[in-house]
């Protein structure tokens, strides 16, 4: 390393441990950061833990978490890194460290410079070792060296920071995607909206083309006055919206799972596919199975319940030929069998890929699309793993996921759903593409930056 350092304790004028003791938790209340919410410097707090006031109190005692401070983990797992945004009013929670840069510190330079492999590698090389994990301690941390480049250190961080803002809006948009998907999911098929805003329309005595209307409301989430709108300047659409809104029955009937649509029947999932089969692994003893593959060989811990364009390992022709791995073709959706809370996690092939024996594969009817079936799975995760937990090796078979009940409508309603989710797969699947090749360039730009090896202006020129 040719560039001036600092140690992090003379680039910060607070460095603070967490308190020592788990907080109390609550169902709401304030925000406790966990380092589960910290990855690859991003904060998630989709899925937020909380304390009460008073235990919240405890925990900043010492200083409270405020704007452009940085977050440090410890431990489990060890050197991840987060900015505190402005407005969140939070506290640390366990193997924590905060960090408050010195006025005259770009903070988010610190927070790019402590994501520097010649950062990363003293925390692996000073890392200690705790009673059950190994974790980074105080002293090492106040010591570590801070690479500095004066008078290019704004600009460094601006670059690396952009980067990152366009991954986060990504993030932000798929989020969106994947939320208004599943609402549309839920609408139609859980809490079968436009079957029951025609019987409320029938009850208040409206005529037949009042009762198309509600239902059409109730698909759209349009006003009268905005289906008006809609007929006027893209008739197309409005007479789709018609043709979709009248599948929907106008009653209900009983079943062995409820009140359903009148019409709908009680069914499995298996009915829903053309096939359902496991994955398998190849020998990893044979090494011309797995060196220079070019299949895609994915593990449960990839799936996270969205498209799938790669995967960490591949296998070779041999290795597929000589195995029980089965090959899938794009849009086959894979589930996870083994291990709660895996148990259940979904992913969309969108090229033609393996899994190992952890994983089924279901290919959808064409009749019923691979959106329908990948909702119905993801309805029905919280099923799947009380049946795992129950057993005693927490994992569900590819038997328990063929004969999982399930609600089934006409196949016509189920294709209209395909149509109308296929769009908002292919951009999920693009926005991950563009996802990837963001993270490439702000993983090649980091160390090159951080070292000196790449100038600013060379930089510069090749954004202009």
């Amino acid at each position: 390393m040719e560039s001036e350092t600092n140690s992090l304790e003379d680039m910060c004028e607070l460095i603070v441990d967490c308190p020592h003791f788990t907080p109390k938790w609550t169902d709401k209340g304030l925000i406790v950061l966990r380092n589960q919410n910290i990855k690859d410097g991003i904060l998630d707090l989709s899925n937020p833990s909380y304390t009460s006031e008073e235990d919240f109190q405890k925990r900043i005692k010492r200083a409270a978490p405020q704007f452009g401070d940085i977050v440090i983990t410890r431990e489990a797992p060890m050197g991840e890194v987060c900015l505190i945004p402005k407005g969140l009013k939070c506290c640390l929670g366990q193997r924590q460290v905060l960090l408050r840069p010195k006025k005259g510190v770009n903070g988010k330079y610190l927070f790019w410079a402590l994501q520097s492999p010649f950062v990363r590698q003293q925390i692996l090389w000073n890392e200690g070792t705790g009673s059950t994990v190994s974790n980074i301690r105080i002293p090492v941390l106040k010591n570590l060296k801070i690479p500095r480049h004066k008078g290019n250190e704004d600009q460094i961080a601006d670059i690396l920071s952009s980067i990152a803002d366009k991954i986060e809006l990504n993030r932000q948009i798929n989020q969106t995607l994947e939320a208004m998907a599943q609402a549309l999911f839920k609408s139609w098929f859980v809490d079968f909206e436009p079957v029951k805003a025609k019987i409320t329309t029938i009850e208040a005595g409206e005529d037949a083309e009042g009762v198309t209307r509600a239902a059409m409301r109730a698909i759209s989430g349009k006003t009268d006055e905005e289906l008006y709108q809609l007929q006027a300047e893209k008739p197309e659409h409005y007479t789709q919206l018609k043709t979709t809104a009248e599948l929907f029955p106008a009653a209900m009937q009983d079943s062995e799972l409820g009140e359903v649509p009148e019409g709908w029947r009680v069914g499995t999932v298996a009915d829903l596919c053309v096939s359902i089969t496991n994955g398998g692994t190849p020998k990893r003893m044979e090494n011309r199975y797995w060196k220079d593959g070019t299949i895609p060989w994915y593990k449960t811990g990839e799936l996270f319940d969205e498209p799938l364009l790669d995967s960490e390992e591949h296998i070779t022709e041999e290795g597929l030929k000589e195995s029980s791995c089965h090959l899938w073709e794009p849009d086959t959706i894979l589930i996870a069998l083994y291990a709660s809370p895996t148990v259940g996690r979904l992913g969309l092939l969108k090229t033609r890929g393996t899994a190992n024996q952890a994983c089924s594969g279901l290919v959808a009817k064409s009749e019923v699309g691979y959106p329908f079936l990948f909702f119905i799975l993801l309805s029905k995760r919280d099923d799947f793993n009380m049946v795992a937990v129950g057993s005693a090796q927490q994992n569900i078979s590819q038997q328990i996921v063929k004969d999982k009940k399930i609600v089934i409508p006409p196949s016509g309603i189920a294709s209209d759903f395909k149509k109308t989710l296929e769009p908002f797969f292919d951009h999920i699947t693009s926005n991950i593409a563009e996802f990837r090749n963001l993270v490439a360039i702000r993983d090649t730009l980091l160390p090159k930056l951080l070292s000196g090896k790449l100038e600013i202006n060379t930089v510069n020129k090749a954004e202009s």
